[in-house]
């Protein structure tokens, strides 16, 4: 008796399951159409906040610079000057900070873009599970950007400004202080994403808790190496990255655990619900 019911009950849901999938199935040129108009939505969305930023390229200078006027705080007789040795360096470095500052503000638009290209190809619950990471990745690209701000770069200028002798004075450039912060900010944001990625992993079933753990050991030889790589070449930048960045890890392999058990506790109503329904 169980037997003959079983199949109804799969032909009941099956239309269901069309329906999520309904339009999901496209040809490589619809893909690649839609991908075309994302990247054209993206580049816009760069271009006019880039716009927008270099006319207000003297105000994002100002807020980067605040790093630097910390470091004299206290010494009065102390002048903030940042120098440029060639006629066109400032208005370069002006249009890195415009490009800086669209790719800052634009950040969430992008993400957005880019949900919005993978998401006809997900199931609708996969979609919602997706919604709470889109949130997620701009919050943590700013954490990890008002760590360099408010600690790690601050500590940086005053190791290098401790430097200083009478006759040697700390007289940066401004394209390379304002490269260096640049650098600094966008690293600890795109490594912040550490968890967001890793918990995603986990939702897909590619990465587990105990896989998280065995692997430990390698996450701190990767961290150490991604943080010489993309971080200015003096130990506190490089510092200031690694110890967040396995911080961020440890937190993943929690996040990752809290989703493992949401996973099993569903596998296992599921299961108590089709034992139930075949008894019956």
């Amino acid at each position: 008796m169980a037997d003959a019911k079983q199949p109804q009950l799969e032909d009941k849901n099956k239309p269901e399951v069309e329906d999520e999938l309904a339009g999901s199935e496209a040809p490589l040129l619809e893909h690649l159409i839609e991908l075309r108009k994302r990247l054209i939505y993206s580049a816009i969305a760069v271009v006019v906040l880039m716009i927008g930023c270099f006319l207000i390229s003297k105000n994002i200078f100002d807020i980067l610079l605040g790093p630097y006027r910390g470091v004299y705080a206290n010494d009065p007789t102390h002048t903030i000057e940042l120098i440029y040795t060639a006629p066109q360096e400032l208005f370069f470095t002006e249009l890195n900070l415009a490009f800086f500052g669209a790719i800052f503000l634009g950040f969430p638009f992008i993400a957005t873009q880019i949900y919005l290209f993978v998401a006809p190809g997900l199931y609708k619950h996969e979609r919602k599970a997706l919604v709470p990471y889109l949130i997620a990745t701009p919050i943590f690209f700013i954490m990890g950007a008002l760590m360099v701000y408010f600690t790690v770069l601050p500590m940086a200028l005053h190791f290098f400004a401790g430097m200083e002798t009478e006759e040697i004075k700390l007289m940066p450039r401004v394209s390379e202080y304002l490269g260096f912060a640049m650098t600094l900010i966008l690293a600890f944001g795109i490594c912040f994403q550490l968890p967001v990625v890793l918990t995603l992993l986990a939702q897909i079933d590619l990465v587990n808790v105990e896989m998280l753990k065995k692997g430990r050991r390698f996450a701190i030889v990767g961290i150490l190496i991604v943080a010489a790589l993309i971080t200015p070449p003096d130990p506190i930048s490089q510092i200031g990255l690694a110890l967040p960045m396995y911080a961020l890890y440890e937190l993943a392999i929690l996040s990752v655990r809290i989703v493992q058990k949401r996973r099993e506790a569903k596998l296992a109503a599921q299961e108590a619900e089709l034992s139930g329904s075949s008894s019956e």
